[in-house]
């Protein structure tokens, strides 16, 4: 918590400038939000790369099968080894508390890559609400405390996605990380498409538009409670979204085109007004969804 009355006028020119940022942390939190999304999205392209080397071509899902075009380069021995129980969660050589783990750390690295870019302006509407407390002289929390508690609801998502994907690698060992084909592809693609136009859509995607109500009507100078608030804006937000991560299921898991596209429409979506996006991206969703079962159909699989 910063207290806007502290006097540092006792520190040295180092401690006061860890405590100007500290009461004015707008500029470290964007930095920080920004290096997050940066890193995450370099570590998973970096791991595209290396499946789409390692793998068969249609491993990594419609489009990847440029990515082997790519220049060989000789990565860390520990990122193919990662690569590997995740692309192979049921065969790889490790147990399966290390496979599950791989797994789950995926799913979270792709949880900040596609969905810190529509939380930021949750983030700056809650920076101009503490800037307005501070210059009344009141007590602020530290915008690194709600967007903990965001990012903790993404990596218990995280975890549920790594259940599922070992699920569906049980039921097809060989599938990996490749696009689901036939009636589980056209399933997951159903699923998304179907939620767009649900009520519980409509009321997480009306919270996540407009934080400032949520933000201003439980501001708090208590720590827990705004971790709290950071979960509570972590379940809207993955209310909106946990349908269109479904979506990769089909596509493949570490396709970095479709991922890209999905955190672009994720942003969107969050920005738009009316249901008319909403509304035409499930259609959309759904003949997808009724194509892919049909050529699974036609062609026996």
């Amino acid at each position: 918590m910063v207290d806007c009355n502290d006097d540092f006028s006792n520190l040295d020119g180092a401690g006061r400038a860890v405590a100007a940022l500290a009461r004015q942390p707008r500029a470290p939190v964007y930095a920080a939000l920004l290096l997050l999304i940066l890193v995450s999205w370099a570590v998973l392209g970096v791991m595209a790369i290396e499946l789409a080397r390692v793998s068969a071509p249609d491993a990594a899902g419609p489009g990847a099968a440029v990515l082997g075009w790519l220049p060989q380069v000789d990565w860390p021995a520990g990122l193919a080894w990662f690569v590997q129980l995740c692309a192979q969660p049921v065969e790889a050589g490790a147990g399966r508390a290390g496979r599950f783990s791989a797994l789950a750390a995926m799913w979270f690295l792709m949880s900040l890559a596609m969905m810190l870019p529509s939380a930021a302006p949750m983030m700056r509407t809650y920076c101009e609400i503490a800037d307005t407390a501070r210059a009344g002289a009141k007590a602020v929390v530290h915008p690194a405390v709600l967007l903990a508690g965001y990012l903790a609801v993404w990596l218990a998502a995280a975890v549920g996605f790594a259940g599922l994907t070992v699920i569906v690698s049980f039921s097809s060992p060989q599938a990996g990380l490749a696009p689901m084909r036939g009636v589980a592809g056209a399933t997951a693609l159903a699923i998304a498409g179907l939620y767009q136009f649900s009520g519980l859509k409509d009321a997480c995607l009306t919270r996540c538009r407009d934080p400032f109500a949520t933000l201003f009507a439980r501001w708090s100078d208590q720590p827990t409670a705004i971790f709290r608030l950071g979960l509570a804006q972590g379940v809207w937000c993955l209310g909106c979204c946990w349908a269109l991560m479904l979506v990769m299921f089909a596509v493949g898991i570490m396709n970095p085109f479709w991922m890209a596209l999905l955190a672009v429409f994720a942003l969107v979506e969050k920005q738009a007004t009316g249901r008319k996006f909403q509304r035409v991206s499930g259609a959309i969703l759904l003949v997808w969804s009724g194509a892919l079962l049909v050529v699974s159909l036609k062609g026996g699989g």
